[in-house]
């Protein structure tokens, strides 16, 4: 069992802020705004990791997909844009996704590991377990 917090959304009768911004920010032209909508991820605490996984499907991770870490908050950014065409109708979407999470006590952002396999990355961060004990500090006398 760990003793790390993980960041976990109670489903509740409110609806996620996630879905009230993507529906009402291109309505209200606050998407051009801002430029970019957020992007929905799960977070949890497995195995010694902080996990978060984001659905981004339809992007080359390669290019389209930049994680960054700074002060204790990860950032996911991914641009996508897709074009389907059929029999001469065709139906595109794009646009750009932003979401920073903060990391927990004990993180280890020099060893952070993402994958991104059949539409969801993943993002893996190495995560020490607290230590409940105090630790003692020494006064030295002055002179």
């Amino acid at each position: 069992m760990s003793l790390i917090p993980a960041h976990r959304q109670q489903h509740s009768l409110l609806p996620d802020f996630t879905d009230v911004w993507n529906s009402l920010a291109p309505a209200a032209g606050l998407a051009s705004m801002f430029g970019t909508h957020l992007l929905r991820v799960e977070d949890t605490v497995d195995d010694g990791h902080y996990v978060v996984r984001a659905e981004i499907p339809g992007v080359d991770p390669d290019n389209d997909v930049e994680i960054s870490v700074q002060d204790g908050q990860l950032t996911i950014k991914a641009e996508r844009s897709e074009k389907h065409e059929e029999k001469g109708r065709s139906e595109f979407s794009y646009g750009s996704f932003v979401r920073t999470v903060t990391l927990p006590q004990g993180a280890d952002e020099d060893a952070i590991e993402a994958n991104y396999a059949k539409g969801i990355l993943t993002v893996l961060v190495p995560v020490a377990e607290p230590t409940s004990e105090a630790k003692k500090v020494q006064v030295k006398k002055g002179e």
